[in-house]
């Protein structure tokens, strides 16, 4: 078997996975950067159209979607971003973009999961990156077939902010029927998921945003609004089995209050100073407190990937899209995800 080596116009592979692919003359556009920095570091390029390889899928990408993991690698901070994916003074992933959705080209011949002409979405922050392009490869373990109920910008929306709330939820904080959830920062990419799978598990479920999102936030089926505008959540005397935070801007201790004896705080999103805080004296605060403090580490997995799915085919969960940008206006969407103002998910149209 001919040997993959990575194009330099490619997507690197994140250390500990294998290149799917290898590259040739022929091209294709992508919105790629050469240093760190604000959205101006991103442009429009030809770049190598990727090749598959024998275990590898071609995608012909038709939407992806922004997310704060986006943003984090674009800027390289924290720093230990930098020492994850390489390149501490340049970086080694050229074309970012996780969140995919789109038809199979070619597949290798390895590949026994997809043909060409399937519709997939799934979630490359594990292989590679590269979504914001016309084409990108993956491993099949990455992806899982498209509902037929669902558009490209719909799927696309889904695999990373799905997924996080799914495994923040489910695998830290444990959730059962019948708990009193709080979702901070319930108008995000995750939040907005995190209100919806609350649901499915049962959960009765208190939502926080503010003013101008209640209505969206509403009908993703929350039980309890709080403005965070016109109430201080950590003075409304209740308290919760599990608290998802999604926008992490206040400290733990304002929290733990809220929490039942033996309940959960699980960080999903928000400040650097914030997540550092958890990291460092989550456990500490657990044994203080009687309460558990975690963060989520995301692994995005292909059981996953298929729950998300049955719940979009079953209705269950739908993806909320404050807007739809075209290839080219993608640092238009870098952009407005920074300013936080972001009702549910931007959607990119390749």
């Amino acid at each position: 078997m001919q040997k993959i080596m990575p194009s330099t116009n490619s997507p690197i592979r994140t250390p500990g996975t294998t290149p799917i692919h290898e590259t040739t003359h022929e091209t294709m556009k992508a919105i790629a950067r050469s240093d760190y920095g604000s959205p101006d570091v991103l442009k429009l390029e030809e770049v190598d159209k990727p090749v598959v390889s024998n275990h590898g899928v071609l995608i012909n990408v038709h939407a992806t979607s922004v997310n704060a993991g986006d943003l984090h690698l674009m800027y390289g901070t924290p720093l230990i971003t930098r020492l994850i994916y390489g390149g501490l003074r340049q970086p080694k992933v050229k074309i970012l973009g996780f969140d995919v959705a789109g038809r199979v080209e070619a597949v290798g011949q390895d590949v026994t999961q997809f043909q060409p002409g399937d519709e997939v979405f799934g979630d490359l922050s594990e292989c590679g990156f590269g979504a914001f392009a016309e084409y990108v490869c993956a491993p099949e373990s990455a992806l899982v077939l498209k509902p037929k109920t669902s558009s490209f910008e719909e799927a696309a929306a889904v695999p990373g902010a799905g997924m996080t709330a799914l495994q923040g939820l489910r695998d830290c904080g444990h959730i059962q029927p019948g708990q009193k959830v709080l979702i901070n920062g319930a108008s995000g990419g995750v939040g907005s998921f995190a209100v919806q799978i609350a649901k499915v598990f049962g959960a009765e479920v208190t939502a926080v945003c503010r003013t101008q999102k209640i209505d969206k936030v509403r009908s993703l089926g929350a039980d309890h609004i709080i403005d965070y505008t016109q109430t201080d959540i950590t003075q409304t005397q209740q308290v919760y089995d599990l608290i998802l935070d999604a926008a992490a801007y206040r400290s733990v201790f304002d929290y733990l209050p809220m929490l039942r004896s033996q309940g959960t705080y699980v960080m999903v999103g928000g400040s650097i100073p914030r997540f550092f805080q958890i990291m460092l004296f989550g456990s500490w605060m657990s044994k203080w407190s009687g309460r558990t403090v975690k963060h989520l580490g995301v692994k995005p997995n292909q059981a996953d990937l298929l729950l998300l799915q049955e719940m979009l085919t079953s209705g269950q969960i739908k993806p909320l899209i404050d807007h739809q940008y075209s290839l080219t206006d993608l640092p238009l969407a870098m952009r407005r995800l920074e300013q936080r103002q972001v009702v549910g998910k931007l959607s990119i149209r390749v």
